[in-house]
């Protein structure tokens, strides 16, 4: 298995992060990537990416939630140096959060036009961080329409049309804990989604799997979701497994 998007950085994993990715691997799971927040994250993420070479690989770019007034132009200055110095397997997290400040707006779809311009210019796919924004994401996804435009969309919430919506748009859904939760939704029309179209993923330490909801997440817990998947398409879990497995490789190019 490969967990799509896991902040194995964050400080929920101070104490016990080794032995996090051990439970990890443990289980089955061959990869980890680490989506980008902003600068004060990176030097973690980058140093938890040299020790584990083989297994951790981190990604790039500007998280929604923090396109701040003062900071934001002098944080994607920093993005654009990491991305013109090294390789990474993709831009993200970036995209659009209305959840947490909807003032901010203007701004996060100039870095998200912006991260999306460079991704195109390297032909990198991009990882979308997307919270009560599905029209204001697709109506900058639409105007930026191009061949080498795609990606996931990570922790994916919303409805059948909006899914079908952006595999339209050449993106594949990330899918997480959401999916094992009864107010969830997406449990109800996943089995409409092919499944060459979904990625696994946990987003930990955050939206663990029933039963662990409301409890640290850990990228161990990746087999609850495929596990929910099994049910809901009636295939056995090796071939979730492949199938998630080879999608995340095709977009990450492994």
């Amino acid at each position: 298995m490969i967990d799509t998007h896991t902040h194995l950085y964050a400080e929920e994993f101070d104490e016990d992060r080794r032995e996090a990715i051990q439970r990890g691997l443990d289980k089955g799971i061959t990869e980890f990537y680490l989506p980008a927040i902003d600068s004060e994250s990176h030097e973690k993420m980058l140093q938890l990416e040299e020790e584990y070479p083989k297994q951790i690989f981190s990604m790039m770019g500007l998280h929604p939630c923090y396109v701040k007034p003062e900071s934001w132009e002098k944080e994607l200055e920093i993005v654009k140096n990491y991305l013109d110095q090294r390789h990474f397997p993709a831009i993200g997290e970036i995209g659009i959060d209305l959840y947490w400040d909807k003032t901010t707006l203007d701004i996060q779809v100039k870095a998200f036009e912006q991260q999306i311009d460079w991704a195109i210019e390297k032909d990198l796919p991009i990882v979308i961080h997307t919270r009560e924004s599905f029209d204001e994401t697709f109506e900058v996804l639409e105007r930026k329409k191009h061949p080498k435009l795609r990606g996931i969309f990570h922790c994916f919430s919303g409805n059948l049309e909006q899914a079908k919506h952006a595999i339209d748009l050449n993106f594949i859904l990330g899918i997480g804990g959401v999916v094992t939760f009864k107010n969830g939704k997406i449990d109800q029309f996943l089995n409409e989604i092919p499944l060459d179209k979904i990625v696994l993923e946990t987003d930990s330490p955050y939206l663990a799997p029933v039963p662990h909801r409301g409890k640290r997440n850990e990228s161990s817990y990746l087999d609850l979701v495929a596990g929910k998947l099994v049910d809901i398409y009636g295939k056995d879990f090796s071939e979730i497994d492949r199938i998630t497995t080879e999608n995340a490789r095709n977009i990450f190019h492994t």
